[in-house]
């Protein structure tokens, strides 16, 4: 079915280049430059998914066009862009749409491609897969039906099954890949679990240089040689082992040869791992996509890392809007990264409106030296308190923790509205 579209009032140069972006993931995109643009634009097409404003220009106007998104029934989200002391002047002060999002200058057209991406997942309606007719030969494409996505579990019978831990969060630099390899290493080294650490950002990740390791052979390239071959390997024969006792597994070295990573078997492959490990921990690309959806279906436990500061809390509450949508929203648990910020990491907490499970302190210079040294925080500096707030981590995920406040959040949207004000006039009175 056809995707939404998305209206965009930004300067020309910047339409054009995040025009760019989006027309690569298959949205049709609009240029209005008054409110009387937007008024016709809306007033023929029904199917605007997102707005791009630009309150930093034309406040007044901005203002006049978000007014419109709300009107005649409609429930548009915006994704404004605002200079950092005038955030508290629309939306966080209670009156905002809950879906709202919010962006400054300077940005990347790419970074606002997936955040108009993961917005646009609330309103778009996506048609389940067909079901086969009956009496219909099976998909030779397809693997058996026992090892495909959402087949059960109990199918793998006589042995422990490992746990599958997603680090997520759709904002990048919030400390994904750090917690993941620290976490990873506190429970194989300091927990005596075996670990299977998977990088999964095909764009972006750098799990493998932090740990010192160069050219690991990656997913994608063991299954071209597999197709050559006919000879298959499982993912802990295909990953990489590091001087912890850590086994790495990268998906692909380049976002250009990712074509064989279809979603459905990667999610597989990963699945089978768990007969070989104790944990497997996912670090993600900060995206919506088909791949991550895949792999957000399987997991045991999904975390978020959340820095006290005003993009990274709104994107982990877009994600817990998005897992609502994709019945995940009971997996998900919070990690305060950077907790002695200044900003109450209970505030944080209450305002995401998911339990915490572990707050992690600022230490960037202990992560940025170990993975100098090819080398874990865990390794480096074992007996730093961040590396102890690690093991208290990994320890709740062993035993099943749900928080480490030791309660659950159950708070209205009101309510939420309320904290986001209160928390937002402390943030934004911090750069005034």
């Amino acid at each position: 079915m056809p995707r939404s579209t998305v209206a965009i009032a930004l300067p020309a140069p910047e339409f054009n280049a995040v025009h760019e972006h989006l027309a690569e993931a298959g949205y049709e995109a609009f240029s209005v430059q008054s409110p009387a643009e937007m008024a016709a634009l809306l007033s023929t097409r029904n199917d605007v998914g997102v707005a791009i404003l630009d309150g930093e220009n034309d406040f007044d106007a901005t203002l006049e066009m978000y007014g419109m998104l709300h009107e005649a029934g409609r429930e548009i989200p915006a994704l404004l862009l605002m200079p950092p002391r005038a955030l508290g002047r629309m939306g966080l002060g209670g009156r905002g749409y809950v879906k709202d999002e919010y962006f400054t200058r300077p940005y990347s057209p790419e970074s606002l491609r997936w955040r108009v991406e993961a917005m646009l997942i609330r309103v778009e309606n996506v048609p389940a897969a067909a079901e086969p007719e009956a009496g219909s030969a099976p998909d030779a494409s397809e693997p058996p039906a026992d090892s495909r996505i959402g087949a059960p579990q109990a199918e793998m019978v006589g042995k422990k099954l490992g746990k599958i831990i997603i680090v997520f969060n759709p904002k990048g630099g919030v400390g994904k890949t750090t917690i993941s390899i620290n976490l990873g290493a506190s429970l194989q080294i300091n927990k005596k679990q075996r670990v299977l650490l998977v990088d999964c950002d095909t764009i972006t990740g750098h799990v493998a240089p932090s740990l010192g390791l160069e050219h690991p052979r990656t997913l994608s390239s063991a299954w071209r040689d597999a197709a050559k071959t006919g000879t298959e390997e499982t993912v802990g024969e295909i990953s990489a082992v590091h001087s912890s006792g850590l086994s790495i597994l990268v998906l692909a070295s380049s976002p250009l040869h990712t074509e064989i990573l279809e979603p459905k078997r990667v999610a597989n492959a990963i699945i089978g791992a768990r007969e070989n490990f104790d944990w497997v921990i996912l670090d993600m690309h900060p995206d919506y996509g088909p791949l991550n959806q895949a792999l957000f279906e399987q997991a045991d436990r999904i975390l978020i890392p959340v820095t006290p500061d005003v993009p990274c809390i709104r994107a982990a509450v877009q994600f817990r809007e998005v897992a609502i949508e994709l019945d995940i929203r009971n997996r998900l648990s919070v990690v305060i990264n950077r907790s002695n910020s200044g900003v109450a990491a209970a505030d944080v907490q209450r305002v995401v409106g998911i339990p915490d499970i572990a707050r992690v302190r600022s230490a960037g210079m202990l992560f940025v030296r170990a993975a100098d040294e090819g080398k874990s925080a865990v390794e480096r500096f074992p007996t730093s308190k961040v590396v102890g707030d690690i093991d208290l981590l990994a320890d709740r995920l062993i035993s099943g923790s749900d928080s480490a406040s030791g309660r659950r959040s159950g708070a209205s949207t009101e309510g939420i509205r309320g904290r986001f004000r209160g928390l937002f006039d402390r943030l934004t009175a911090q750069v005034s």
